[in-house]
């Protein structure tokens, strides 16, 4: 009785990532692996969600999705989450997220969604497919979250503005129809590494960038790795320290301080008197050692389709459980008759 009653306390968090393409050094060290370190300490209740429906508000091919798909799901079990023991499921897979979606979208207003700097973004760079869900894909973000009762919500600077209205969507719902959603709140993870593009380092490492040698894939062949970190802009010094004019050596000690936990001021002593060579070195070493196991089992899990399906069928399970309970709910209280 009193582990169920500890289980019940435990706060629940809701991540999610867009099967958009090979994730970087940057999405594992912001997030992946916070979300593995989670899941060791067992906090929280976590639901990873892997989101598709997302996806296509940019058009996709439809195999290249698939591939996407599968491939991310392999990737968060290669970095450690553990998919038999909390819940990781395609956003496609739970038909509430689009029921929700739709009665959140009758309960946010034009101006709102209007003001969504990502939508501005988003329409700049895909100018020939502005589509309504592009528009009001931040309705469908906040029923993911609401959908699942989350007391927590990982964000990064780019998503506050959603988890605003998420939280005012939430509160508006709740006083017109009586208390139904938890109001989430935005978790903030332990200070760690931003990793910044390797040719522009004043940019966030982005796999969107031109320029291939600007980021690290996780599943970047070994040696094409090497010689990325190898390539990367430093200055005109020699000193592996901080300092102004030094963004590019700050990016280098910021991904070797992720990779071997080792403080700046560590590094800094550590590679007094010695050169860039040897600094790019060390940092291709740290990088190759993380990268590696997380190939092998990226590997093996492709090859094991029946493994795969097993997991996200698993997860798809106990996310319907979890979200039919909420959207039953909600279509009582909006005055839906009941099936």
């Amino acid at each position: 009785m009193e582990n169920n009653n500890k289980a019940e306390q435990k706060k629940r968090i809701l991540s999610g990532i867009q099967p958009s393409g090979a994730l970087t050094l940057g999405n594992y060290v912001g997030a992946l692996r916070n979300w593995v370190q989670l899941q060791k300490e067992d906090i929280y209740e976590s639901y990873y969600m892997i989101a598709d429906l997302h996806a296509i508000t940019v058009r996709q091919e439809p195999a290249a999705l698939r591939k996407n798909c599968m491939d991310l799901l392999a990737i968060f079990l290669a970095c450690g989450l553990d998919g038999e023991k909390e819940p990781i499921f395609f956003q496609s897979h739970v038909p509430a997220h689009t029921q929700l979606g739709w009665v959140l979208d009758c309960n946010t207003y034009m101006g709102e969604l209007s003001r969504m700097t990502q939508f501005k973004d988003k329409s700049r760079k895909h100018a020939d497919n502005i589509n309504a869900g592009l528009f009001t894909y931040p309705s469908l973000m906040a029923a993911d979250i609401l959908l699942y009762q989350a007391d927590l919500v990982p964000v990064g600077k780019d998503q506050k503005q959603h988890l605003e209205l998420t939280r005012d969507l939430a509160n508006r719902f709740n006083n017109a129809y009586s208390e139904t959603f938890k109001v989430p709140e935005p978790y903030i993870p332990k200070v760690g590494a931003k990793i910044m593009s390797l040719q522009e380092p004043t940019q966030k490492m982005s796999k969107s960038d031109p320029n291939e040698n600007s980021y690290i894939l996780l599943l970047d062949p070994i040696d094409k790795a090497v010689k990325k970190i190898k390539r990367a802009v430093t200055d005109s010094g020699s000193e592996v320290c901080m300092g102004e004019g030094k963004e590019g050596i700050e990016n280098l000690m910021s991904i070797y301080s992720a990779m071997t936990g080792k403080t700046m001021d560590e590094i800094t002593v550590e590679f007094q008197g010695k050169g860039y060579g040897d600094f790019k070195s060390a940092v291709a070493e740290s990088v190759t050692e993380t990268l590696k196991p997380i190939q092998e089992r990226y590997a093996d899990l492709m090859k094991n389709k029946d493994y795969l399906e097993s997991i996200y069928k698993r997860g798809a399970e106990q996310a319907n459980y979890t979200a039919r309970k909420t959207i039953s709910k909600v279509y009582r209280k909006v005055g839906f008759i009941q099936p």
